[in-house]
């Protein structure tokens, strides 16, 4: 959508225009032109994230990491987008988790974590959980290293958020996990 470039008052009503079309891949360029050019209030953000298509869903958790809106509301919706139907929905969602750091969206991150059916959004919830750094956390990202393989490098990166002789321990028997992959990011968090 051209109307994202383009810096007129005609363009700018254009995408605000599109976030409402009926075709959800012309809401997501509406949502990706609207953010470039910031015109997104809380109320849009929410409507966005609340989108009745899990493609907008989807963009609109990617997107709004990166945005300094600040707003209750917005975390709110984030713990209820960690329950998705939809795998990709959940995954942007803990990537905005781990960027925003709502402190109320632990709890969720945890669940989505250890129990998640998609190794995906099991991996997106512990990097997450590193960003965060809450201690509340450090048991499950440990556990973490128990998972599958990607799990396990990305519990790998997100324990150096944390201290302790139990990350420690973690860390020596990750380094010699029967991925090679795991065994690297081992080696590379210790300096070796």
């Amino acid at each position: 959508m051209r109307a994202g470039f383009d810096d007129t008052d005609t363009s700018a009503g254009a995408l605000v225009d599109a976030l409402e079309a009926s075709d959800p891949r012309r809401r997501v360029l509406a949502l990706r032109g609207a953010v470039r050019r910031r015109l997104l209030d809380t109320d849009g953000w929410l409507r966005a994230l609340d989108d009745d298509a899990r493609d907008v869903r989807r963009e609109a958790w990617t997107l709004v990491a990166y945005d300094d809106v600040s707003d209750p509301r917005i975390d709110a919706a984030l713990v209820i987008a960690l329950r998705d139907d939809d795998p990709l929905v959940v995954d942007g969602a803990c990537f905005a988790a781990g960027e925003r750091g709502p402190r109320g969206a632990l709890d969720a991150l945890i669940v989505v974590a250890r129990s998640h059916e998609d190794a995906r959004c099991r991996e997106s919830a512990v990097a997450a959980l590193g960003a965060i750094g809450d201690d509340r956390a450090r048991q499950t990202v440990i556990d973490a290293l128990g998972d599958r393989p990607p799990v396990r490098r990305r519990a790998v990166v997100a324990l150096a958020a944390f201290e302790g002789p139990d990350v420690d321990a973690a860390l020596e028997r990750a380094g010699d996990d029967r991925d090679w992959q795991t065994r690297a990011a081992v080696s590379e968090l210790r300096g070796d």
